[in-house]
């Protein structure tokens, strides 16, 4: 089929942006029987698609915007497959203008959820539906069956979800996707989704650091281990490929693919903001924070080079303790705990500032399958919360309680092996610095509250009574009451 014999017939939807992405979508939305208006701005991409495609389904191919709006049935739906940030803003704006009341727009791509509540509710003063959607998988997940998170409204969510759900990924045969709440609740949902991914592949670069570097095996063999850790509560995606990664090798050196490839990581920004909207809202996520440094540290070869120079000579790895390679297992198990605890500890408070009604337990179920943190570990997570909606942590149930405790002691010989032998392990130190302090009677917080009203006035509170009280430590160091309580 070509754009110049389309059909007059109209599309049950739309997709604009013809990359890789939105290309893959357009195709899987077609190979399940929906009816694909396509457009992009150079129509070179739009023949492309037909060219070589256009035998998958149904597809309406338009060279102007008019005409891609025309090929809609009301209420037209159209999701924008562009990159995020002002090329969304001109792609909505362009849609906006031809698009009628209770039309739908979709933002697929990966957007700031704060731009996603702007945009909802501006579209929404001109009577347009606007639904922010987390689409995760990758190239792969697009084509063949992605994890989808929707924001938007419940009114347009009813013309779009059984479209969506014809083509998400299957976990147990419920497809993974739900509406997740109004406005940027869905790419809320997806960046804590990526800031975890970040966590979780951060955790597993230091496994293979420390199989490496203190028990000595090559990549191969660390590939071997790899792979009997997937047949185990680790198997995931992630895991998988790790495996596949560590047994390739440089067609052009014979040297492991992991020897040749530059040690500085990249990023594309949503792990930041996770780690920037866990600030503002006052939830500690140190897993995801040190996985997001590390990236960062990586890529600054220049200093790297300079400190290492100054340093000297290093301590040489300590020998490898029996069953280290097990050790390392638990603590991976133990660590990824944390860093999914982080992160639906996120999703609670941004559903609270938000006024968001997540579903927890449906969150862990959208990502089964289709999506880069696909595992068999979120099987336990839809457990949990299903045993308690209201859970205060992860970590707090029986499960997973009973699972970390029992890896807790080969955790922290890791990060101890670890600190000895000079191999840098930020996400598995932070992610046992959390639980230590989460399991603490104590913290040393009463110090730092004694330190701010030294030198701010900051007040404190005490343990023994109620109230709100200062020391005048510029004086006699008598303590005032200067809220509630009885004073004495």
């Amino acid at each position: 089929m070509t754009i110049s014999d389309a059909t007059p017939q109209q599309a049950s939807i739309g997709v604009v942006g013809l990359a890789v992405m939105g290309s893959n979508l357009a195709r899987n939305l077609a190979r399940h029987g929906n009816t694909v208006a396509v457009f992009n701005r150079s129509p070179e991409k739009t023949r492309s698609l037909i060219e070589q495609h256009g035998g998958e389904g149904t597809f309406l191919p338009s060279e102007r915007i008019e005409d891609f709006v025309a090929s809609l049935e009301r209420p037209r739906t159209a999701i924008v497959m562009v990159q995020a940030g002002a090329g969304t803003d001109a792609v909505i704006e362009q849609l906006a203008e031809h698009f009628e009341e209770g039309d739908i727009i979709v933002d697929g791509g990966n957007a700031d959820f704060r731009d996603t509540i702007r945009r909802e509710r501006d579209l929404a003063r001109k009577g347009l539906n606007f639904v922010g959607t987390g689409i995760s998988g990758g190239e792969e997940g697009a084509l063949n069956g992605p994890s989808i998170m929707p924001g938007g409204s419940a009114q347009a969510y009813e013309k779009l979800g059984p479209i969506l759900e014809s083509i998400a990924a299957q976990a147990e045969g419920e497809p993974c996707v739900v509406h997740l709440g109004t406005d940027g609740a869905g790419h809320f949902v997806k960046m804590v989704h990526n800031g975890i991914e970040y966590a979780d592949m951060q955790l597993i670069a230091e496994a293979y650091d420390l199989l490496r570097k203190v028990s000595g095996l090559e990549p191969p063999a660390i590939a071997d281990v790899v792979e009997q850790w997937n047949e185990g509560d680790l198997e995931s995606f992630l895991i998988e490929i790790t495996a596949e990664v560590l047994r390739h090798t440089d067609a052009e050196t014979g040297k492991p693919f992991v020897d040749v490839v530059l040690d500085a990581a990249g990023q594309k920004g949503t792990g930041t903001w996770t780690v920037q909207n866990a600030l503002s809202l006052g939830i500690p996520v140190g897993g995801i924070a040190e996985a997001v440094f590390a990236r960062a540290v990586s890529s600054l070869p220049g200093q790297r080079a300079a400190v290492t120079a100054a340093a000297g000579e290093r301590p040489s790895p300590v020998a490898a303790p029996d069953g280290f390679a097990d050790d390392v297992r638990a603590a991976l198990y133990a660590s990824k705990v944390v860093a999914y605890a982080q992160g639906f500890d996120l999703l609670v408070a941004g559903a609270k500032e938000f006024d968001w009604d997540l579903d927890l337990g449906a969150v862990a179920k959208i990502w089964r399958a289709g999506c880069i943190i696909r595992a068999r570990f979120l099987d336990r997570i839809v457990e949990a919360y299903a045993r308690d909606p209201q859970l205060p942590s992860l970590l707090a149930d029986p499960y997973f309680a009973d699972a970390v405790a029992k890896g807790a002691a080969a955790w922290r010989r890791v990060v101890s092996t670890a600190a000895l032998s000079a191999v840098p392990a930020p996400g598995f130190s932070a992610a046992l610095a959390y639980y230590d302090s989460l399991t603490s009677e104590r913290l040393p917080a009463a110090l730092i509250q004694g330190q701010r009203d030294f030198f701010g006035a900051h007040t404190y509170k005490r343990v023994d009574k109620d109230g709100i009280f200062h020391t005048l430590w510029s004086a006699d160091r008598s303590e005032e009451l200067r809220e509630g309580g009885s004073g004495h």
